[in-house]
């Protein structure tokens, strides 16, 4: 497939990405053989899924110690137990939308909109109601986290296009560079009315599992993004915005970090457990 007609793949060639996609590769690689993966994977990838949830929505505004976070139940009382449970229903749900992302990224997106408002389906005047839908003109966003110009509906209707396209053509472009984009453009794109961000993760966390790359869900990225800090998430991010080489190889250097450091995180969970310490 040309670079014209599979552009994601020519971003794997831009500076220091190619070594990018080989250390996430081979970090993602040494987590999966640790000892303690053959018999208790599936507490790893639930305590994964508890870290990185606790992660984004932190990014989000919401930056609850772990512990808090455990042991709460209640998610609806206020602005940033609201998020800490959107971020933890997102996480639970990108599990269940794996197979229909290849053939619908829209309907994936939506869902994921609902989910975070904790509405299990569209209100019946559907036109009134901005859950679960990309938001049309003049409609408001909250996005605390992104201060940038905010695209207009149409624009926005045509990028999500173009990346629904995308990702149901598939390609050769590695994980890590499709997990970015895809994180950058929903977040630059910010569609919905509210919890975009949490959004935008949690479908990077949806191709990384789907990609093949991690598919037990143990690598979570959102603990990277949210170790590396706010400040250069978001100067990262910048870059993406721009469109420029650089900027874009930047993106994807620092979605590359984030992965590597969601492996430290679950290795040290790894770890505690073959200890009996966790």
């Amino acid at each position: 497939m040309s670079s014209a007609s599979d552009p994601l793949a020519a971003l794997g060639s831009l500076p220091g990405v190619a070594e990018s996609v080989d250390s996430v590769r081979k970090a993602v690689d040494r987590v999966y053989g640790h000892r303690v993966m053959r018999r208790r994977s599936t507490e790893i990838t639930s305590e994964a899924a508890l870290r990185g949830a606790r992660a984004s929505a932190a990014l989000s505004g919401a930056d609850w110690a772990l512990e808090e976070v455990r042991r709460r139940t209640d998610f609806g009382a206020e602005d940033e137990a609201r998020t800490v449970g959107a971020a933890l229903r997102l996480t639970a749900e990108a599990g269940q939308l794996l197979s229909i992302w290849r053939q619908s990224p829209m309907r994936v997106l939506a869902r994921l909109h609902l989910v975070a408002c904790g509405v299990a389906a569209p209100a019946a005047d559907g036109a009134a109601d901005v859950v679960g839908r990309p938001r049309l003109a003049g409609e408001p966003v909250h996005e605390p986290l992104v201060d940038l110009p905010l695209p207009g509906a149409e624009e926005v209707a045509g990028r999500l296009d173009g990346l629904s396209r995308l990702v149901i053509a598939g390609g050769s472009a590695p994980a890590l560079v499709t997990a970015a984009v895809v994180h950058g453009e929903l977040l630059a794109l910010r569609p919905f009315a509210s919890y975009n961000g949490l959004v935008a993760r949690a479908a990077e966390r949806i191709v990384l599992i789907n990609s093949g790359l991690d598919p037990k869900a143990i690598c979570p990225a959102e603990v990277g993004h949210a170790e590396q800090g706010t400040e250069a998430y978001l100067k990262a991010f910048e870059g993406y915005v721009s469109g420029t080489a650089e900027g874009m190889a930047e993106w994807i250097g620092h979605c590359g970090r984030a992965i590597e450091l969601g492996v430290r995180e679950s290795t040290a969970v790894c770890e505690a457990l073959q200890r009996g310490a966790a």
